[in-house]
C-alpha cells in the first residue's frame, strides 16, 4: 500500500533542487521506485541523481532540479527513505523544504 502525502504549497513554481547524501544513505531503492526519473542506483549499490538528459550525478553534493510535474514523488522519496538522505531545497536561498534537515 502506497502512502501519498499532501505537498504544501512552498509557492508559485518555486524552482526546487534534490540532492542525496551518500554517506548516509542505504540503497534501498525507494527513491528510484517513487522517481525513477530523478534518482537510480547505480553499481556501487547507492542511489544518485540524475540530470535531465538522464546522466548519472556522481560528484559529492551534485543537485538536480526538481521537475514540477515530479514534486510529489520527490517528496514521497524523501519522506519515506529509510537513510534520510534525500535532500529538497529551495535554488534561490538553499533552504531545506523537504527532508532530514527540513525546518
Amino acid at each position: 500500500m502506497t502512502v501519498q502525502h499532501e505537498v504544501p504549497s512552498t509557492g508559485a513554481a518555486e524552482a526546487l533542487e534534490v540532492w542525496i547524501d551518500q554517506d548516509l544513505c542505504t540503497g534501498d531503492g525507494i527513491c528510484a521506485q517513487y522517481a525513477p526519473e530523478v534518482f537510480e542506483l547505480d553499481i556501487d549499490g547507492l542511489a544518485y541523481v540524475k540530470s535531465a538528459d538522464d546522466e548519472l550525478l556522481q560528484d559529492t553534493g551534485a543537485t538536480t532540479p526538481v521537475p514540477l510535474t515530479l514534486l510529489q514523488d520527490v517528496v514521497d522519496s524523501a519522506k519515506e527513505c529509510p537513510g534520510d538522505c534525500i535532500h529538497v531545497r529551495r535554488v534561490a536561498d538553499k533552504v531545506e523544504v523537504y527532508g532530514p534537515d527540513a525546518e
